[in-house]
């Protein structure tokens, strides 16, 4: 056989740029960096977004031309390789992950990773395989070797949705906080409102869907912008862009809005932003949370179901306010802008760095 005892295995259907993603490879990076050779092996390598993956993670590209199709695809790899443990996220990467391993098999761990709240998730989701994804969950994440969700909440949720026993769920938090990311921060923005002498800038990221509610966050800057000189920048994609356009223009502060799009290092904005503000509706555990903490920026956030409330230990390191409030987030913004920033225990954060998190898996998943 091959390097067998060393080899660790990550599968996705693609790369794309979100937050669960990143968590992802993080995690791989982390296993990397604890000497485990790593794959990332992708139903299709055909993404702007590869660029994300560490040069020390190999990138295995199935070539398969659509998730079901990754399936047969998977199980040779898994034959082939017979890596020790095959980690997965986001769905159906997670069906597929449970499936190829218990028709090949081999002896691989394989651990399924719940990356969002996925009775809203399915909710929200206008496609027949999103509404059908808590189904899936239940009939197929009982089979996983390890499951786990990046929150309590997620936790209670997968619970809730599935019925699965809260004995078979680990939570482990995501690998949000890199080595790297204060480095990075220090990147040159090509922005003129980052410059000296500026208003405070509002700052959020994410990509322009339901799920983020921008359109409450643009509602609370246009009640900020009315008592005080500011600024807000949202990066992010998504297809709500020209409907979040639309209303700054309704609401006057077309001038003070600034949308540039995706960035491949939101860091320095995030950096030098004055409030970092998440407004989402419901988020999984909000990777953004930590990494603006992790730079010392003041955070506001929705305390939405789940994951913001325990990153910010339940208000005592940022203000949560009620999901779709736009008055209390900007009373919130305003307290942070006047000077009340809460202070933050940096001890705190190791919980959300890559190092922390990869031990935790590597304890669920009984490697050393």
């Amino acid at each position: 056989m091959n390097d067998v005892p060393t080899r660790i295995a990550f599968f996705l259907r693609s790369i794309g740029g979100g937050g669960a993603e990143g968590a992802m490879i993080n995690l791989a990076r982390g296993f990397a960096e604890r000497g485990y050779k790593v794959d990332f092996v992708l139903g299709s390598a055909s993404s702007p977004h590869l660029w994300r993956i560490p040069p020390e993670v190999k990138i295995v590209d199935l070539s398969a031309p659509s998730l079901p199709a990754s399936f047969n695809a998977l199980k040779q790899y898994l034959r082939q390789e017979q890596p020790i443990a095959l980690l997965s996220a986001l769905h159906y990467s997670n069906e597929v992950a449970i499936l190829a391993k218990r028709f090949s098999g081999v002896s691989t761990r394989v651990l399924v990773c719940e990356q969002n709240t996925l009775s809203q998730r399915a909710k929200h989701d206008a496609r027949l395989s999103g509404r059908l994804s808590p189904l899936a969950a239940r009939l197929s994440y009982p089979l996983a070797d390890v499951i786990v969700a990046i929150s309590n909440g997620v936790a209670e949720d997968l619970i809730d949705a599935t019925g699965i026993s809260s004995e078979r769920i680990e939570v482990i938090y995501n690998p949000a906080i890199a080595p790297d990311i204060v480095t990075r921060s220090e990147e040159a923005i090509d922005h003129p409102w980052f410059g000296p002498g500026q208003p405070p800038v509002i700052l959020g990221v994410g990509k322009m869907e339901p799920q983020k509610d921008f359109p409450t966050l643009i509602r609370a800057f246009a009640q900020v912008r009315q008592t005080r000189p500011a600024k807000l920048v949202i990066l992010g994609w998504g297809p709500e862009r020209e409907q979040l356009e639309a209303l700054a223009k309704e609401l006057g502060v077309e001038q003070d809005v600034s949308l540039p799009g995706y960035v491949k290092n939101p860091y320095p904005y995030m950096a030098k932003a004055a409030v970092f503000t998440l407004s989402s509706a419901w988020e999984g555990f909000g990777n953004v949370v930590a990494e603006a903490l992790a730079l010392g920026t003041p955070v506001v956030s929705t305390n939405c179901r789940s994951g913001p409330s325990e990153i910010l230990n339940n208000g005592a390191y940022g203000y949560l306010t009620p999901v779709g409030d736009s008055s209390a987030l900007a009373e919130s913004i305003g307290s942070v802008l006047s000077g009340n920033a809460k202070p933050i225990d940096p001890d705190w954060l190791e919980q959300f760095s890559i190092k922390a998190v990869t031990q935790h898996y590597c304890n669920a998943l009984g490697i050393a």
